[in-house]
C-alpha cells in the first residue's frame, strides 16, 4: 500500500455609535490612481523590498500580487503572471470589511443602530418560539462575531438564508463568545439591504467605490438576491490598497469624510478577545469585521492569503493577493522581512536598487507544482488544497485505475491532514484496509466550504498526474462533503461514473443536471444535524426527473450514517460496477 500526502495549486476563474448630522456627500468625480514614488523618497529600502518579494516568491505558494503604500504613495507593486494590475481578484473574507463599512454608513445616515436587535429587521422570519439568546442578539454581535452560536449555520442554496440563520441554535449569550461566523456577515448585508432598499454593492457604489476611483465591482449574491456579505467581492490590488489607505486616514479621502472617523476607529479597534497566543495574528482581537494583528496593525483578510494590512505607526498599507494554504506564514514574512525596510526619514535615492526591483518584478510568475511523486515517500508542499493520496498495491501494473474522491465533513477542515483519518476511507486506509481505487481525500481550508470549481480544478490535476480511468471516477462525501458531492455532480455530471452522498443535501434546482447519474444516497433517520429531509428532497427531485437513485435510510442512525456505509463491502462493489455514461 502506498499512502502519499501531496497537493496542488488550484487555479480557477469564478465567472456603535450613531454619527448624527453626518450626511452623504454627492458622488465625487472618479479619483486618480494613487500617486507613485520611489521607495527611498518615502523612507523605504528598495533592497529590503526586493528581499521580501524574492523570499515570498520562494516560500509562499503562490503569490498573486503585492502593493506597498507609504505616506500615501505606492512605492512597490508587483503581479505574478498571469495576474495583472487590471484583473479583479476574489477577496474571499476580505469582503467582510467592506460590509462593515456599509453598516457604518447606514448607521451614520440614521437607518439603524448597532444596538438594534437582529430580529427587528426580519419579522417575517422570526421563529414561532424565540429563544432568549436569539432575542438578545444585536447588530453589534454580528459585527464582532459574538452572536452566541457554537458553530456556523450551514446555508444551502435552496433554503432561505435568513430563516436558516434565525433557526440555528444560540447556546451562548450574545457578546460573550467569539466564533468566526461568515453567516453573521451575510446577516449584516441583509440588514443593509433591508433598511436601504439596495444591495451592499449598490449601496457602496456612490458612497465608497466611486469616490475611491474603483470601477463598479462584482459581488456574489445568494439565491434571494442579497449580496453574500462575508465573501464574493472582486477587486483589483490597487482597490484593496485604496481601501486600506482610506482606513488609515480615518475615513477621509481627498478632503472629504467618506466614512465617519468614529466608525473607522471602532471598526478597526479590538472589540472582543479571540485568543491568547502572542505569536498568532488571529489571537490579537477582533473589531467590526476587521482583525487586530501584531505591531499595532489591523487588517482585513480572506481565504488563501488575501490581505489588506494597515500599519498606522508606519503610515503604511500593504495589499496582497495569493493562493496559499498558510496565511500565518505569509504574515510572518511581512513582519520579519518587510518591516525592516521602513525608516523615519527619506533615504538616499538608490537607482540601482529600484532597477533591480523592477527587473525582479517583471520575471514573477504564479507558482505551479511540477514535482514528481517519489515511491514510498510522504510529500507535502503547502500549496493550495492539500490532500491525501492512496494508490492500490498493483497501481504500477495497471494501465488505468478507478478513482474515488472523498469529501470530508466540516469538523475536518483546516491544515492538519491527520484530521482526515478520523472518518471514511482515510480512516480505513490508516488501519490497513486495501482498496482497488486511487483514493483522493482533499482537505477543505478552515472556515471554508467545498467549491465545485476548486474540485474540478483538483480533478483536472489528478487526471494529468495519475493513471486515472476516466470512465470510473466516483465521488462520495459525508455531511458537508455530502453537500459537496451533490454540488460537484451538478457541475460535471458527464465526467463522473457515480456519486454517493452521505447525510447531505443540495440545490433542488440542479437535480436535472445529474438525474441520470448513478447515485446511492445514505442518511440516518434520527439525524438532527442535517435532517433526513435534505436527502429525501434531493432523491425525490431526481426521481421526478426520471432518475433512479438508490436510497438507504438507517432507521436507528443519527448524523453518523457514514461508518456503516463505508464498512459495507457491497458499497464498493456497487461503485465499481458503474461506468460513465452520457447525461444527454
Amino acid at each position: 500500500m502506498r499512502t502519499l500526502v501531496t497537493n496542488i495549486l488550484v487555479v480557477f476563474i469564478l465567472i456603535a455609535t450613531s454619527s448624527q448630522g453626518f450626511t452623504q456627500e454627492p458622488a465625487q468625480p472618479v479619483s486618480q490612481p494613487l500617486p507613485r514614488s520611489t521607495p527611498e523618497a518615502q523612507g523605504v529600502s528598495s533592497a529590503v523590498i526586493l528581499d521580501f518579494v524574492q523570499t515570498a516568491n520562494r516560500e509562499v505558494k503562490s503569490m498573486h500580487s503585492f502593493m506597498l503604500v507609504r505616506h500615501g504613495h505606492v512605492v512597490a507593486e508587483a503581479w505574478w503572471k498571469p495576474e495583472s494590475a487590471e484583473k479583479p481578484h476574489v477577496l474571499w473574507s476580505l469582503s467582510k470589511s467592506f460590509t462593515s463599512t456599509a453598516v457604518g454608513l447606514a448607521v451614520a445616515e440614521g437607518k439603524l443602530s448597532i444596538d438594534d436587535p437582529v430580529l427587528k429587521f426580519f419579522p417575517e422570519d422570526v421563529p414561532s418560539e424565540i429563544p432568549a439568546n436569539l432575542n438578545a442578539m444585536r447588530v453589534r454581535d454580528l459585527l464582532t462575531m459574538s452572536t452566541g452560536h457554537a458553530d456556523e449555520v450551514g446555508f444551502r442554496n435552496e433554503s432561505a438564508w435568513i430563516n436558516s440563520f434565525l433557526a440555528h441554535p444560540v447556546p451562548h449569550k450574545p457578546g460573550t463568545h467569539f466564533m468566526y461566523n461568515t453567516p453573521a456577515t451575510f446577516m449584516l448585508s441583509a440588514i443593509v439591504q433591508k433598511v436601504t432598499g439596495q444591495t451592499v454593492v449598490d449601496y457602496l457604489q456612490p458612497r465608497l467605490f466611486e469616490p475611491l476611483g474603483i470601477a463598479p465591482p462584482t459581488w456574489d449574491a445568494n439565491p434571494q438576491g442579497i449580496s453574500t456579505g462575508g465573501y464574493g467581492l472582486y477587486l483589483r490590488t490597487e482597490d484593496i490598497a485604496k481601501f486600506g489607505q482610506l482606513c488609515l486616514q480615518k475615513g477621509q479621502w481627498q478632503g472629504k469624510q467618506l466614512v465617519p472617523s468614529e466608525w473607522v476607529e471602532q471598526a478597526t479597534s479590538k472589540q472582543v478577545s479571540n485568543g491568547s497566543d502572542p505569536a498568532k495574528d488571529w489571537d490579537q482581537g477582533y473589531g467590526f469585521q476587521f482583525w487586530r494583528c501584531r505591531h499595532d496593525a489591523f487588517r482585513g483578510d480572506g481565504k488563501d492569503g488575501q490581505f489588506c494590512i494597515v500599519l498606522p505607526k508606519l503610515d503604511a498599507v500593504i495589499a496582497i493577493t495569493a493562493h496559499t494554504g498558510d496565511m500565518q506564514a505569509e504574515l510572518n514574512l511581512v513582519w520579519d522581512k518587510l518591516l525592516p525596510a521602513f525608516h523615519d526619514k527619506p533615504l538616499p535615492e538608490d537607482a540601482s536598487g529600484v532597477a533591480k526591483l523592477r527587473n525582479a518584478f517583471e520575471k514573477l510568475e504564479v507558482y505551479e507544482d511540477k514535482s514528481q511523486i517519489a515511491e514510498h515517500m510522504d510529500v507535502q508542499v503547502t500549496v493550495g488544497m492539500n490532500y491525501l493520496v492512496y494508490l492500490p498495491k498493483d497501481y504500477d501494473k495497471q494501465e488505468k485505475v478507478p478513482l474515488m474522491l472523498f469529501l470530508h465533513g466540516a469538523g475536518e477542515r483546516g491544515d492538519d491532514l491527520e484530521l482526515l483519518k478520523l472518518h471514511g476511507p482515510p480512516k480505513l486506509i490508516s488501519s490497513g484496509k486495501e482498496f482497488p481505487f486511487i483514493v483522493i481525500s482533499p482537505q477543505c481550508p478552515e472556515r471554508g466550504r467545498w467549491s465545485a470549481d476548486e474540485l474540478v480544478a483538483l480533478l483536472d490535476g489528478l487526471e494529468a498526474k495519475y493513471k486515472v480511468d476516466r470512465d470510473r471516477i466516483y465521488v462520495t462525501g459525508l455531511s458537508m462533503g455530502g453537500f459537496g458531492t451533490f454540488s460537484l455532480a451538478a457541475r460535471i455530471p458527464d465526467r463522473l461514473a457515480a456519486i454517493a452522498p452521505i447525510c447531505g443535501g443540495g440545490d433542488l434546482r440542479t437535480a436535472g443536471k445529474f438525474a441520470k447519474l448513478p447515485a446511492w444516497v445514505f442518511h440516518g433517520a434520527k439525524d438532527t444535524t442535517v435532517p433526513l429531509a435534505y436527502s429525501q428532497h434531493m432523491v425525490n427531485a431526481v426521481r421526478k426527473l426520471g432518475g433512479e437513485p438508490k436510497f438507504t435510510i438507517y432507521p436507528d442512525a443519527d448524523h453518523d450514517s457514514w461508518t456503516e456505509t463505508y464498512n459495507n463491502p457491497e458499497f464498493y462493489e456497487w461503485l465499481l460496477a458503474q461506468k460513465r455514461v452520457s447525461q444527454e
